[in-house]
């Protein structure tokens, strides 16, 4: 192997000297070397030193054929850059070479190198056919010559001489014959006579090898038929042909080629087409055959849906005598196409929902089907809005619309669902359907208030029927179940045991209920008085309201109505006996009294008081106190005093507010022994009301005016001045218990002093009450009450020398029950203030308002 790799140098380094010495370089390279190999030193044999290939910048002209071969910069060889096909680049030419020109400069020269690219043997022999088709007639001779296209070897050389075999044959041999030059054509020779009922069909190889070593081969597969006089029919390649096609496809598509032969010659092999024994019958409509070419084309639309495959046959009819045929059978299978839509049906809806169903409750049944096959009749199913309902598969197409979550109809009372499917073509087909499905209503919603508490004000002596308040409570069902019924549940008031009763002699109140003042519109929630009410008989009404539900059970709502009746002046003042005078008296003066409050007018005193003052008296004496009370609180039961007769400078005033009566100077006897005083006592409401005292006043000696004020005072309103000789006994009685009287006066007195100095240093809003959140209520100097929410009661002193202000809480206390005593449903106020100016004493009460005097 060396001494051949050295004899080849040698070829090389003769012919590279030979090249230089005739101004040429020469050089060989085989065929499919491998990109890098090195073909010359080019810059050597140039004559180049090492390095100045570099620098003369050594490079092949680029030519209008691709060289496959590079100059390398740095060592100036030439070298392969890619493959080199001598066959693609010279074809059958011999010798194949490539002229280069190389470029020199500094100075700028031109040489001319010429590579020669030597065959491999890289390239098999190749038939025009891989089969060939033969017929012969049954009755050639032997000997008979039929000529076969022979191989062709793409290399040169030793490589393409081509020689031929054939395979075994008992009937057929191969002959070859040389043609012009050194070409070699094979020829088929008949060497035994043909039996076409035996043997109709011979099938032969035949194999052409070249001179390379190791040698390629390529071989032709021959196929005789022996052919007799028109006994042979046309003949399909096939007899069964199968054809796919999108139903998508247009009407005209070529659907398949059909080609039949005969073997036979001139008329015989004529052969003509056409179409039978359609499977369906439709097929008819959707095909047709060329009678001459055998194409079978579309001649109507494909529905896989409809038809998938269609069979029919065609017939190949020669025109032989007699003419014989030869048939196959074309399948047409139709291949499905995403044309149909998922088709989305309800075989069953139950609606309306109830909101109470249980989860998991089936709402509808779904029939879901797709017409396409595969992956395009898979159909995807989902609800849209997903909550909250869902899908349940039940069997294939079968969906079952369930139930995921709990409903509230209140919060929903209808769904629009919409069920959706998609299919698994590319791309998808959708379709929907939506369903209606309403939330049927159950009783699940109390009637609620838009309070707990309601506080109501009203003015007394209303008229009966006259509407209060409006209640409401909002059920948010519907129907039966959300429609409300009022009424009054609980609730009452003990009536008021005022002092005016008690002094008068009437009987207590006792428990009532809240039913027999007010009632409540069982449809419009309307708070109406049954009768007019009297704030001196009631001052708070708490009850309950129900509401309740027409539903199955019924639902209920409860809400507390805090009624405050508002005082109104409508009682007069009225005017009490003297102090220390008969019961029976004062039983009679009461009586007057409350039958005048009845009348709605003043009240007038016909009877005249009697009172004693001393000659002499200084100003300023207490000579008489007049004592009324009325019936009303606050403001409206706030008295005030005015000497209305004698008018001018006399001798006697009265205190605006106590009702005493005193003298406004010394009396002298200038003044007369009587005096007749008128004295009208006025309230301060609006309008104001009146009644009016009449006061006879005696001036006597300072001796005779104690046993006469005694006496006075124990005796009838109507007793003569003259009085009998026990008056005196009476007299000195009764300056015992004026000392009783003015010690228990100097006491609360006292007291009096204590609370005030307390409550003037203390936190002004203190609360004396029970928890909760109160409202100060002062009374002005026009004596305005009110009440807070929680109607609790507080006391406080405002600044200023003459009079009290008064401000009560009453403490929160529920309802008492039906029946219960008034003494343990609300406890008496018991007095909270009382102020002494002078010799007089005022009480105040928190329920009731005790006389002025």
């Amino acid at each position: 192997m060396g001494e051949r790799c050295r004899a080849a140098l040698r070829v090389l380094v003769l012919q590279a000297a030979w090249a230089l010495a005739g101004g040429q370089v020469r050089y060989s390279v085989p065929e499919e070397a491998e990109a890098g190999t090195v073909v010359g030193r080019l810059a050597q044999d140039l004559g180049l030193e090492a390095g100045e290939a570099e620098a003369r910048r050594l490079r092949l002209v680029a030519q209008g054929r691709r060289a496959s071969v590079e100059v390398s910069g740095a060592s100036g060889a030439l070298l392969v850059s890619s493959r080199l096909d001598r066959e693609e680049l010279c074809g059958k030419s011999a010798p194949c070479a490539l002229r280069l020109e190389v470029l020199v400069e500094r100075p700028l020269r031109v040489f001319h190198v010429e590579l020669e690219v030597t065959d491999i043997n890289d390239n098999a022999p190749i038939f025009p056919a891989a089969r060939k088709n033969i017929s012969l007639s049954e009755n050639s001779p032997p000997g008979f010559q039929i000529p076969l296209e022979g191989a062709s070897d793409a290399d040169i050389g030793a490589n393409a001489q081509l020689s031929y075999t054939l395979s075994p044959s008992e009937y057929f041999s191969l002959d070859v014959q040389k043609s012009n030059g050194e070409n070699i054509e094979p020829e088929l020779v008949l060497t035994k006579s043909l039996d076409r009922e035996t043997i109709p069909v011979h099938r032969l190889v035949l194999t052409a090898s070249d001179g390379g070593r190791p040698s390629l081969t390529g071989t032709m597969e021959l196929a005789i038929s022996v052919l007799d006089t028109n006994d042979n029919a046309p003949k399909f390649s096939q007899s069964v042909y199968t054809v796919q096609l999108p139903e998508s496809a247009a009407v005209g598509t070529l659907v398949f080629r059909v080609n039949a032969t005969d073997v036979d010659e001139g008329s015989n092999s004529e052969v003509t087409y056409a179409v039978t024994n359609f499977i369906p019958p439709s097929g008819r409509d959707v095909i047709s055959v060329n009678p001459k070419t055998g194409e079978i084309h579309l001649t109507g639309a494909l529905d896989f849906e409809d038809v998938s495959v269609f069979n029919f046959r065609i017939e190949a009819r020669d025109h032989g005598t007699p003419p014989l045929s030869g048939h196959c059978k074309v399948v047409l299978e139709v291949l499905d196409v995403n044309d149909n839509a998922p088709e989305v049906r309800v075989t069953s809806l139950s609606v309306p929902v109830s909101e109470d169903a249980a989860v998991g409750t089936v709402v509808a049944l779904l029939s879901v089907s797709d017409r396409d096959s595969g992956a395009n009749g898979r159909v995807r199913c989902w609800v849209w809005p997903a909550s909250p309902f869902g899908l349940e598969a039940t069997f294939a197409g079968s969906y079952s619309l369930v139930l995921r979550e709990a409903l509230d109809r209140e919060r929903v009372s209808e769904y629009e669902v919409e069920v959706r499917a998609e299919d698994g073509g590319a791309p998808a087909l959708r379709a929907s359907r939506g369903l209606r499905v309403p939330v049927s209503d159950v009783n699940d919603n109390a009637p609620a208030f838009a309070q707990a508490v309601y506080t109501v004000l009203a003015r007394e002596n209303n008229a009966a029927g006259a509407e209060l308040a409006r209640l409401w409570a909002r059920d948010p069902d519907e129907a039966g179940n959300g429609r409300v019924s009022y009424s009054v549940w609980e609730g009452g008031a003990a009536a008021a045991s005022s002092s005016w009763s008690s002094w008068s002699g009437a009987a207590g109140g006792g428990w009532r209920p809240a039913s027999s003042y007010v009632s409540v519109d069982a449809e419009s929630g309307r708070l109406w008085a049954l009768q007019p009410l009297d704030y001196e008989e009631l001052q708070v009404l708490q009850f309950e309201v129900r509401a309740v539900d027409a539903g199955e059970p019924p639902l209920c709502g409860n809400a507390t109505v805090q009624l405050f009746v508002l005082d109104e002046n409508d009682n007069a003042p009225a005017l009490l006996p003297p102090a220390g005078s008969a019961p029976e008296a004062g039983g009679a003066a009461a009586e007057a009294a409350r039958a005048a409050q009845a009348a709605g007018g003043s009240v007038s005193a016909s009877d005249t008081l009697w009172a004693w003052a001393a000659w002499g008296a200084p100003a300023g004496q207490v000579v008489a106190k007049i004592r009324a009370v009325d019936a009303d609180s606050g403001y409206n039961a706030w008295l005030r005093y005015e000497l209305w007769e004698p008018r001018g400078k006399g001798p006697f005033r009265v205190g605006l507010y106590s009702g005493e009566v005193s003298t406004a100077r010394a009396l002298d006897e200038a003044d007369g022994p009587r005096h007749r005083l008128l004295i009208v006592v006025r309230d301060h409401g609006e309008p104001a009301r009146s009644a009016t005292a009449t006061l006879s006043v005696s001036l006597v000696e300072a001796a005779e005016a104690a046993p006469a004020a005694a006496a006075g005072s124990s005796s009838s309103s109507r007793a003569a001045p003259g009085a009998d000789a026990g008056a005196g006994a009476a007299g000195a009685a009764t300056n015992v218990w004026l000392v009783v009287a003015i010690c228990a006066v100097s006491s609360l007195f006292l007291l009096a002093v204590v609370l005030y100095g307390a409550s003037r240093w203390a936190p002004r809003a203190a609360v004396l009450s029970g928890p909760g959140p109160t409202t100060l209520v002062c009374a002005s100097e026009v004596g305005s009450w009110s009440y807070s929410q929680r109607h609790s009661r507080s006391l406080c002193v405002a600044d200023g020398a003459a009079k009290s202000d008064l401000m009560v809480f009453s403490p929160n206390f529920p309802p008492p029950p039906p029946g219960a005593a008034p003494k343990d449903t609300q406890p008496e106020p018991s007095a909270l203030l009382g102020t002494v100016s002078g010799a007089s004493l005022v009480h105040f009460s928190a329920l009731s308002h005790p006389p002025s005097g």
